[in-house]
């Protein structure tokens, strides 16, 4: 099959596949109010936030406040986008830049509450489908105008970022990361570890480290995004990309044969993955790899945020997931891209699009990524040559991937992705030999949801 037309343009430099959004978790799940969530719009303060090439300005003494739904909780990402919001306000007296801070996972289960109250002026959310999800619903602002005098995007970002007719700007890119095998380097030199290259040589390292009392795998899904990944790199090492996009699609059969042979050989790594997985949270399970109870981690380099800057940080180190099929290759990966987005009609809209552009400039995102070294900027204008060790490899790794998937939880829709794959994949984890009806039970609901 093909590859379709919305996924066939790429940059040497990012490639990043167009067809869905960008990251690491589930959408639309939960019905809460947004607002008993503290999502609508009741900024939890304001930190002092330079100004980017946007449009849309007006005299910065003018922009006043400017509300944003900041979608990381976590320490290191929110310590990250709020050193940038204080140089946009340093650049721009009399803007203020008022934060409404919800943990991630909550965000995104609300998102679809949230913007229909009374959302923020601007917030954090993906490029790609799920973005053109709430355009399509005429929940999101267009911001061509900002985009379009923002310098340094890359142009196969444009369609992620877009309409589903391309005529539309709605999200204004920052930064992205791969999904690989992370591991410390310590660990490999000290027990003579070497990077294996197919699945037996994975497999044989995974029984050298459970020799050694080591968990070969730390492995989580508490929140029902975390396992998604290891499904998303099973299925395009075993089917091939063009085969997983069209299956995110809904044009492929979940009950078929080729999605079985996806789990049968997910079902025989289960021994080699950490226990009491639906428990865990995916910074507990970094924290494993940290200490060295486990050997490795399939997950975002996002995970680095665990580990202290500088000597811990520096151990950090990947792999692609290995081969599994000799005719399909390891050359594919997963890079979520993570942005900015306005709603629709802000109550600021002069200070909302002069900080979103200034968030796609290269001066904010060398700031988010130099506070946040688990990501890489999009702009091509950042300054490369203060990336750590770890951001030069993740910039070599996507400069040569061969295709981009972005997350089965971006690359589908997102009520399939969170009603649906999400509990699918617990109950696969909980009861791996009852693959058959599990599947049986996907399909049967992909077909009522994509027909909608």
């Amino acid at each position: 099959m093909s590859r379709p037309q919305t996924e066939a343009e790429y940059l040497a430099r990012f490639p990043v596949s167009p067809i869905s959004g960008f990251s690491r978790r589930t959408l639309l799940g939960g019905a809460l109010a947004a607002g008993a969530l503290g999502l609508a719009g009741c900024a939890s303060g304001s930190t002092p936030a330079a100004s980017g090439s946007a449009a849309g300005g007006g005299a910065a003494a003018a922009l006043g406040d400017i509300t944003f739904g900041n979608n990381q909780a976590d320490p290191v990402p929110k310590a990250a986008i709020e050193a940038a919001a204080k140089a946009f306000q340093d650049a721009n007296p009399g803007a203020n830049v008022k934060f409404n801070t919800v943990a991630h996972t909550t965000f995104q289960e609300n998102i679809n509450n949230y913007l229909q109250g009374s959302p923020d002026d601007t917030f954090g959310w993906f490029a790609g489908y799920r973005a053109r999800f709430f355009a399509n619903k005429g929940l999101v602002g267009d911001i061509s105008d900002v985009y379009k005098a923002t310098a340094g995007i890359p142009d196969s970002l444009k369609k992620a970022c877009s309409t589903e007719d391309g005529s539309k700007q709605i999200v204004m890119p920052a930064h992205y990361y791969p999904w690989v095998v992370l591991y410390k380097k310590s660990v490999f030199t000290k027990n003579g570890y070497t990077v294996p290259k197919t699945l037996d040589e994975l497999k044989a390292l995974g029984d050298k480290m459970k020799a050694a009392n080591m968990t070969p795998f730390a492995f989580c899904d508490k929140d029902g995004w975390e396992a998604m990944g290891m499904f998303d790199i099973l299925n395009m090492r075993v089917n091939g990309y063009d085969y997983h996009i069209s299956l995110m699609s809904g044009k492929e059969d979940w009950s078929g044969d080729k999605v079985v042979k996806v789990f049968d050989t997910w079902k025989g790594l289960l021994p080699y993955l950490q226990a009491d997985s639906l428990g865990r949270s995916w910074q507990e399970a970094a924290q494993a790899l940290q200490k060295d109870q486990a050997g490795m981690y399939y997950l975002g380099t996002f995970a680095a945020q665990q580990f202290a800057k500088g000597a811990e940080q520096d151990d950090l180190d990947f792999f692609t997931f290995p081969e599994i099929d000799s005719n399909i290759g390891s050359g594919a990966i997963e890079a979520p891209t993570d942005g900015y987005m306005m709603r629709k009609s802000p109550k600021n809209e002069a200070g909302a699009k002069k900080w979103l552009g200034f968030l796609g400039g290269a001066k904010a995102q060398d700031i988010l990524v130099q506070a946040d070294p688990s990501v890489i900027a999009i702009s091509g204008q950042a300054d490369v040559a203060k990336y750590t060790g770890l951001q030069t490899k993740m910039l070599n790794l996507l400069k040569n991937a061969t295709e981009v998937s972005l997350f089965l939880d971006r690359d589908s829709r997102p009520d399939f992705a969170s009603t649906v794959m999400g509990p699918a994949i617990q109950s696969f984890i909980k009861n791996p030999n009852d693959i058959a009806t599990i599947l049986k039970n996907v399909e049967a609901q992909k077909k009522s949801i994509f027909a909608s």
